[in-house]
């Protein structure tokens, strides 16, 4: 392991949405269609106070799903086979992103606020099936999503992870903090950085940061 900062880490967590993919592809905007429309049916609001709400449960809650069970005690697994029913053709297979995933030494998994056949989707179509060791959703943390730092001690405990000898890839800096204080290298992928005591590296190519690592 060329950096120094990752020659300790034997096990690598990638959040999906935005990291494993870019910003661009803009898969969350189909996602929030969805939210919105699921509040207006399940609430009986009109479109303007959906929009609010689901903003509003993302800020205090960490998911607009985490604010509806919650607040209104809203079944979640129809909740999120609804609004993960989006179209992904038009992302593209990366070779080169596998190639260098797979180059990593020790476990690989994905950990995501959006739920497991979600998270096989979206590797299926990126052409990244077959690097990972393990996917997490929503679900297997019983619907708490990040960053509750409970959560993320619920998935690291299924996986057998030890947060001391792990590095955690996120486009969000909020579910950076939890992994931070809990021992892990932790690296905020996005565009733009965002300087915080919780963010060791910030990258805004995660294939080349990785072709860093590996050498």
């Amino acid at each position: 392991m060329p950096n120094p900062d990752f020659s300790h880490v034997t096990s690598w967590v990638f959040d999906l949405d935005n990291t494993l993919y870019h910003p661009s592809a803009r898969l969350f905007d189909q996602i929030e269609v969805r939210m919105t429309a699921y509040v207006m049916d399940s609430l009986g609001v009109d479109r303007t106070e959906a929009d609010r709400l689901r903003l509003h449960y993302w800020r205090t809650h960490g998911t607009t799903l985490a604010g509806l069970m919650r607040e209104h005690g809203v079944d979640p697994a129809p909740y999120l086979t609804d609004v993960h029913d989006i179209d992904l053709s038009h992302l593209t297979a990366d070779a080169v992103l596998a190639a260098r995933l797979r180059a990593l030494p020790g476990r690989r998994i994905v950990y995501t606020n959006g739920s497991g056949p979600y998270a096989e989707r979206v590797l299926a179509a990126r052409g990244l099936a077959g690097c990972f060791d393990a996917i997490y959703g929503v679900e297997h943390a019983n619907f708490l999503p990040k960053p509750d730092r409970k959560a993320f001690e619920t998935i690291f405990a299924t996986d057998k992870l030890r947060p001391e000898v792990a590095a955690m890839f996120e486009d969000d800096p909020r579910n950076l903090a939890a992994p931070h204080a809990m021992g892990m290298r932790t690296v905020h992928v996005a565009d733009v950085a965002a300087p915080a005591d919780h963010i060791h590296h910030h990258t805004d190519d995660l294939s080349g940061f990785l072709a860093r690592l590996v050498g």
